[in-house]
C-alpha cells in the first residue's frame, strides 16, 4: 500500500455564506491510496466550526502511514476500526482515509460501491442545489442562474421571511430551510407555519447544536420536520436526537466516512427517522462517496462540486438534481490533475 496526500484550494463560483462565515475558497485534502496496479481516492475539508485545518489533518495521517501501508486485506470495516484507533480525534482526516480504502477495496473487487454493498439505485432521491445568504437581489440571480428542481436555501438574518417570499415568486420547485443555528425556539415555531405557507419541506438546525431542550420543544410542535446537522455528528448522536428530531443529516467528514455513516443510516431507520447525508463544499471526490449511499436515503445535499468554479476530479454527474455514475468502479472517481 502507498500513500499519497494532496491539497488544493477549491475557488467557488460566488461567494458562500452561511448564518456564522462567509468564504470564497475551500481548502480540501485529497488522499490517495495505491495497491496492486488500483487507486482510491477519499476527500476532506477544513472547517472553523470544527476547528480542523488542512495542515493538522495532513500531519495526523503523515504519523500514520506505517500503519496505512502495513493494511492487506482488512475489509472496510476492520481498516476503520484500526484506524479509528490513531485518528479518534481527527475524524475529518479518518474520513478521507476511510472513503479512499472503500474506493480501492471495491475497484480491487471489479464492483462499483453501491454493487459491494447490495444496493438497487432504481429509487434514488434527487439532490438539492444550494442558495447562500446573500442579498434577495443575489440570491434571486443565483437561483436563475442555475433552475432546479429542489434548493436548499441558507437563512438566518433579519429578512429571512422576505427572502423565501420573493425566491417562491421565481420558481414552484421545493424548498428546503437551513438556518445553521440561527434561530431561537420562537423564531423557528413562527417562521415555521409562514415557511410552509410558501411550500418549504422541511428545516434543518434551527437552533444551537447543544439546545436538547429546545430541540425537544420543536420536535412536538413545530408545523414543520426538523432535521438535525449540527447536532449529529457521530454515531452516538443518532440516538440523542431521537424524539427530538424527525430525521438527521449526516456528514461524513464529521463521523469520520462513509463506514460510520452507514451505521448512523441503518440506526436512524431503526428508530423511524428521516435519513439524509449533507456534503460540505467539496470536489466531485468528495461528491461521489456520497452517491453510493442514496438508496438508504430519504434526501441528499450532495451539491459541493456544483458551487465550484473548477473542479479537480471526473466522477459522478449532477443533471437537474439527478445523479448518474460513473462507468468507473468504486466511487468511480479520477482525479484530472
Amino acid at each position: 500500500m502507498k500513500v499519497i496526500l494532496r491539497t488544493f484550494d477549491l475557488r467557488l463560483k460566488h461567494t458562500f455564506t452561511i448564518s456564522r462565515v462567509s468564504y470564497k475558497t475551500q481548502p480540501i485534502l485529497i488522499v490517495e491510496l495505491q495497491s496492486e496496479g488500483f487507486s482510491g481516492f477519499g476527500e476532506t475539508t477544513s472547517n472553523i466550526y470544527y476547528e480542523n485545518t488542512i495542515d493538522s489533518m495532513k500531519r495526523n495521517l503523515e504519523k500514520i502511514i506505517p500503519f496505512i501501508e502495513s493494511v492487506t486485506n482488512e475489509t472496510p470495516e476492520e481498516f476503520w476500526q484500526k484506524a479509528y484507533q490513531f485518528l479518534k480525534d481527527d475524524l475529518f482526516a479518518l474520513c478521507a482515509l476511510d472513503n479512499a480504502y472503500n474506493d480501492l477495496y471495491a475497484r480491487k473487487k471489479g464492483k462499483k460501491l453501491y454493487e459491494l454493498w447490495g444496493y438497487s439505485i432504481d429509487h434514488n432521491p434527487m439532490t438539492d442545489y444550494t442558495i447562500g445568504i446573500d442579498s434577495i437581489e443575489k440570491m434571486v440571480s443565483k437561483m436563475k442562474e442555475l433552475p432546479w428542481p429542489i434548493y436548499k436555501i441558507k437563512l438566518g438574518t433579519k429578512e429571512d421571511i422576505a427572502i423565501v417570499t420573493e425566491l417562491r415568486k421565481q420558481t414552484d420547485a421545493i424548498f428546503r430551510i437551513d438556518a445553521n443555528c440561527g434561530w431561537s425556539v420562537s423564531e423557528t415555531l413562527n417562521n415555521a407555519v409562514e415557511l410552509k405557507k410558501l411550500g418549504v419541506e422541511f428545516l434543518e438546525q434551527p437552533l444551537k447544536a447543544d439546545d436538547w431542550e429546545g430541540h425537544k420543544y420543536l420536535f412536538e410542535h413545530s408545523v414543520l420536520p426538523i432535521i438535525a446537522d449540527e447536532s449529529c455528528i457521530v454515531e452516538a448522536d443518532v440516538a440523542k436526537c431521537y424524539q427530538h428530531f424527525h430525521g438527521v443529516n449526516i456528514k461524513l467528514v464529521k463521523c469520520g466516512g462513509l463506514t460510520p455513516a452507514r451505521r448512523m443510516i441503518s440506526e436512524a431507520k431503526k428508530l423511524g427517522m428521516k435519513t439524509m447525508v449533507g456534503c460540505m463544499t467539496e470536489s466531485t471526490v468528495g461528491i461521489s462517496a456520497i452517491a453510493h449511499l442514496l438508496p438508504q436515503l430519504d434526501f441528499v445535499d450532495m451539491d459541493g462540486c456544483l458551487l465550484l468554479a473548477e473542479d479537480i476530479a471526473m466522477g459522478i454527474t449532477i443533471n437537474k438534481g439527478v445523479i448518474e455514475y460513473s462507468k468507473l468502479n468504486g466511487t468511480g472517481v479520477a482525479l484530472i490533475s
